[in-house]
């Protein structure tokens, strides 16, 4: 007391002079680095996927929680309480590779020339709903119906026939809510040719395709921290297949068991096929329409406008068209008449009558 004086009589700190089971500081350092580059790569960097790296790449193992106290203490974590916890999610996830997947479509603006001036492009995907696994990836100006249809087929020529999908209700991927008037689009006659069960998401309610939704926010995060941003499709598509490479079989997945990366998932499992016989369904319609001057009317079938032709003497009367797939009826819509009947050709925009040019003869009325 002598020595210390009046400091003798205030209380002393009870924290230990050495602390031999904290962690190191080069641990630390390694954590703080990890953390530092996958942000910089646009690639999560949350601890899970910090914990997933130390472990595989660096040969040391932390827990969750320590991680995430040390990126605290650092001041690497921004604090979120507005947050909804992940327990109030209601999570599905198919049992195989191939039961089910999900597509979408986004966004992305090209760095045209280096100049202020941008366009927008866009890129569709196909995902694997059990693993994750990204099957197919492309940008293109704009995504239409043939597109959709053609990747579709490209993905199924490489992975084989899903028993499902899951998309939302863009018209590039189902018709079902535009009346039936244009009847099933390309994508849809695809997949009841091949037996596959069309699912959609309820209208406004984004969460049904989170998965696809997800993995879109991870790419275009992947891209906008790119140094140098693509200017034209080509390179951007080359930008695209570096991710879909990486994502597939270096990133590990937080949402799949023991942090896999989705290759391993999907090809840790047998895979889905399709089961329900639907084979036997016939598509019927109803529409109306009046045929032109030119005694033509039109009806979309696959996703393509088809003309068929009823005659002029019939111009600009009301009709009823009753199709039943392929086979076609054409009624005016007045008297019950029965003015054409066909079975369309979908090979063919132009379905002719088969009579000779000009006015039908009097007597043949």
């Amino acid at each position: 007391m002598a020595a210390e004086g009046e400091a003798a009589f205030e209380p002393r700190s009870r924290r230990p002079k050495a602390s031999p089971r904290a962690t190191p500081a080069q641990t630390v350092e390694l954590v703080l680095r990890l953390r530092k580059q996958l942000t910089e790569q646009g690639l999560d960097a949350g601890a899970d996927t910090i914990g997933w790296h130390l472990e595989h790449h660096h040969r040391t193992v932390l827990s969750r929680a320590t991680i995430h106290r040390i990126l605290t203490r650092a001041g690497a974590v921004t604090p979120a309480p507005g947050k909804r916890p992940r327990s109030s999610y209601l999570r599905f996830a198919a049992d195989q590779p191939n039961e089910c997947w999900q597509s979408d479509f986004t966004h992305y603006q090209l760095d045209v020339a280096g100049h202020a001036a941008v366009r927008e492009v866009e890129i569709i995907s196909w995902l694997d709903d059990h693993s994750r696994y990204a099957l197919h990836v492309t940008a293109h100006h704009r995504i239409t119906g043939p597109i959709v249809t053609t990747s579709f087929r490209d993905t199924v020529a490489r992975y084989g026939i899903p028993a499902s999908t899951l998309t939302d209700n863009g018209m590039v991927y189902t018709t079902r809510l535009s009346g039936g008037k244009g009847g099933r689009n390309g994508l849809e006659t695809e997949l009841r040719k091949l037996n596959i069960v069309q699912k959609n998401s309820r209208p406004n309610h984004p969460t049904t395709c989170g998965k696809i939704e997800r993995f879109q926010q991870t790419l275009k995060k992947w891209l906008r921290a790119q140094p140098v941003q693509p200017a034209t499709i080509a390179e951007l598509q080359r930008l695209l297949d570096v991710f879909v490479d990486e994502y597939n079989h270096r990133r590990p997945h937080r949402s799949l068991p023991h942090r896999a990366t989705p290759a391993t998932a999907y090809t840790a499992r047998p895979k889905a096929t399709p089961s329900t016989d639907r084979t036997g369904e016939v598509h019927h319609r109803v529409r109306t329409d009046r045929v032109d001057q030119t005694g033509v009317i039109t009806l979309r079938v696959n996703g393509r406008l088809h003309h068929i032709g009823i005659g002029r003497t019939h111009a600009r009367t009301h009709v009823l068209i009753l199709a039943q797939d392929l086979h076609i009826r054409v009624i005016d819509a007045a008297t019950g008449e029965l003015l054409r009947e066909l079975t369309l050709d979908p090979t063919k925009d132009y379905q002719p009558t088969g009579r000779p040019p000009g006015p039908i003869p009097k007597r043949n009325r």
